[in-house]
Order: C-alpha cells, then structure tokens, then sequence
C-alpha cells in the first residue's frame, strides 16, 4: 500500500530541514517540499538518498501557491511561521485538500480558528498542534518523567533555555506572544505567575538577573513565566506546585527582553524590534558554542517515602528538538495513533516513543537523577 504524501511547508528553513531528515529516518520518503526559495528546496532534496523528493513553491501568505502545494497531499508538516500570524491558514488549507496537517506551532490560537470552523474529527481528519520543543516537549518530557520512579508528583520546577541563533520566525512569534498566543486573545503567559494548591498565583515568584543554576554553564538569568500549557500540565499531573522559569544565558537578549514591553506599548515597530532581537542573539553567540537545556525536577511519594525524580535534556539547537517531536507527530498520524480532531501533541504521543527516539537519534543527551534513575537502569537492565 502506498503511504500518504507528506507535505513539508518551510522545508529549507532551520526546523523544516532538520524535520525532513527525522522524516526519512522514520522510513518516510518521496516528501513534497515546500517554500519560497527554490535554489534552498534543490539542496534539501538532494540530501534524499532516494532521489524521490520533489520541490514545490508555497508561501503561507499566498492562497493559490498554498493550495497547489497541499493539494495531493495525505498529510501536511507546517514548519513555516509567524506563528501567531499565519495561526490556523496552513492547517485549514490542508483540511480542505483533505489532508491532516500537524504543526510545529500554531497552539491556541489555531486550536480556536479550527474549532470555529467545525470540528476536523467530522470528516475523520487530525490536527495536531504545538509538535515542537516549547509548546510540546515540555510538556511530554514532565509527564514521562512523571513515570519514572514516582507513586505520586506533587511539585514541578522546570529551567528552559539556551544559547543559539534566533530566526526571524522565532524573533516575530515572540513579539506577537507578548500580547496575544494564548487562549481568548490573551497574551501566550504570564510573567512571574506560579501554580500553588492547584491553581495560578500572579507574582508568586521573582526574576533573577545574575545567577547559576547547575544545568547552564556560567551566569544566567532567570525569568519566571507561566504559560497555559504548564498550567495544563499541572492539572493533568495533579500538581500542587508549579515553578517555571525561562533561561536567558546571553546579556544582549536579555538586556532588550527587559524593554520589548514598553518599547511595543511605545508604539515602536515590532519589525524593527525582531530584527534587534537576531541580532542580539548573534552578538551573545559569538564566540560561543550554541546549547539548549530543558530541566525539570519533581517531587512526590515513592513507596510511600518523600522523594525527587529530575531530568536534564541537553541539545545542539532547539530547532532540531522541534523538529523531531513534529516528525514524529506525522508519524503517530500516519500509523493511526491519534484519533481525529484538534489536539495538542503533549496530549497525544506517547512520551515513551519520543524519549527512545531522541536518545537513539542523537538528537539529545538525557541525564536522569533521583528515583528517575534508579527506574532507567531497572528498565535498561530488564532490556
């Protein structure tokens, strides 16, 4: 039987090229590949040891060039942005093509679009949202860690971050997030808030500008930000406590993190401001090698006794987190394993699958500690 045709929208950019080789590493070839340079399509095609990778101009913004590229296709990758620009036009484009679609992004505000315009689950097709690092990932790794080792989690502190180039996607999303990316309009989540006894408690916690913190090498800075898919996760785990914080190792994104606020409320132009923020990002690189960590450290009960599970996911990039949580996401669509409608992939895959699959790529290097490592080497040694 012959698979489906995946479509890969951004193909050539930082997430989408990385994707497509987790893609062909899954056993998925013959990709249409769409984007609006055709010189970068030809050499992400020529890495296909196939020779069956073809290469179609798309661009998000334009209607006719987005529905030629989704039309035939049985599903779609969307790792093209802004996100919460384009919110749920690649998504709705595939669904009138007939085909599924997941998302490396889109999160709320697609969900919303999509769900106004009727339920996909109708005509039996699958959206799966926020299939990337953060939305996404860090909100499977917590569950999964959940797992290991614990009867009960009580208290979640989670530190994400790093050190790598920003692309103007990632620039523009983010200051699109500052007033809008989350539920209802709202902003995508809420600076300094914290869950306590189970629900969110505005200014619970405080910044830290200079400081260490074990799993990042030298000084950082740590910004408490409470998004709406911690907050899920704390319900859906049982959490009475919750602390995230975001990790700014480099002083120059920090340094204009500090103002993007009041400069946007100033009326400046975000434009302007993304492009101030590659830049900075290249500036706190220099020099340096790119990095991204993801910390989390629970506590709970393990045999009745107080205890602490904690893993440190450590990577190259971001990007290529995102783009093997999206690749796999495609995958668990392809297979049947998630059902149709709009869903989220923290929701849907299954953490056991995406764990194995960054420790056997190489994609991370995942350090255990606590009642979590003590479970890894029981499993290791029942294997």
């Amino acid at each position: 039987m012959t698979e489906p045709l995946i479509g890969v929208l951004g193909a050539s950019g930082a997430v989408g090229r990385a994707a497509v080789r987790e893609l062909r590493a899954l056993g998925h070839t013959g990709l249409r590949l769409g984007g609006r340079t055709a010189s970068a399509l030809s050499a992400v095609a020529e890495e296909d040891p196939t020779g069956r990778d073809e290469t179609v101009w798309a661009d998000a913004g334009a209607p006719d060039g987005l529905r030629a590229f989704t039309e035939g296709c049985g599903i779609v990758l969307n790792c093209a942005g802004p996100t919460y620009r384009l919110r749920a036009t690649v998504a709705s484009a595939a669904l009138a093509a007939g085909a599924d679609c997941v998302d490396v992004a889109g999160d709320d505000p697609a969900a919303e679009d999509l769900l106004d315009a009727g339920d996909p689950a109708r005509d039996g097709r699958t959206v799966v949202l926020s299939a990337g690092a953060l939305p996404g990932l860090s909100g499977l790794l917590p569950r999964w860690l959940a797992g290991q080792g614990l009867d009960r989690v009580a208290a979640l502190t989670a530190h994400c971050g790093g050190l790598e180039t920003c692309s103007p996607t990632v620039a523009h999303d983010l200051m699109l997030s500052l007033t809008l990316g989350g539920a209802d309009g709202a902003a995508y989540g809420e600076a300094l808030a914290a869950v306590r006894d189970g629900r969110r408690v505005p200014r619970a916690l405080r910044t830290a500008e200079d400081t260490e913190h074990h799993a990042f090498p030298g000084r950082v800075a740590l910004q408490p930000y409470l998004s709406g898919e911690s907050e899920r996760l704390a319900t859906v785990l049982g959490l009475d406590r919750l602390d995230w914080y975001n990790v700014h190792p480099g002083p120059a994104v920090r340094a204009l993190l500090n103002v993007l606020p009041g400069r946007l409320a100033a009326g400046d132009d975000p434009a302007e401001l993304a492009d101030r923020l590659f830049l900075a990002a290249d500036l706190d690189l220099a020099g340096r090698t790119p990095y991204y960590v993801m910390d989390f450290e629970l506590s709970g009960t393990a045999s009745g006794r107080p205890a602490t599970a904690g893993l440190t996911l450590r990577a190259a990039s971001s990007y290529r987190l995102t783009a093997a949580v999206g690749a796999l996401a495609v995958d668990a669509v392809l297979r049947a394993l998630v059902p149709a409608g709009v869903h989220f992939a923290r929701d849907v895959l299954d953490p056991d699958t995406v764990v194995r699959h960054l420790r056997r790529r190489g994609v991370a290097d995942l350090r255990l500690t606590g009642a979590a490592a003590d479970a890894d080497q029981v499993e290791e040694g029942v294997l």
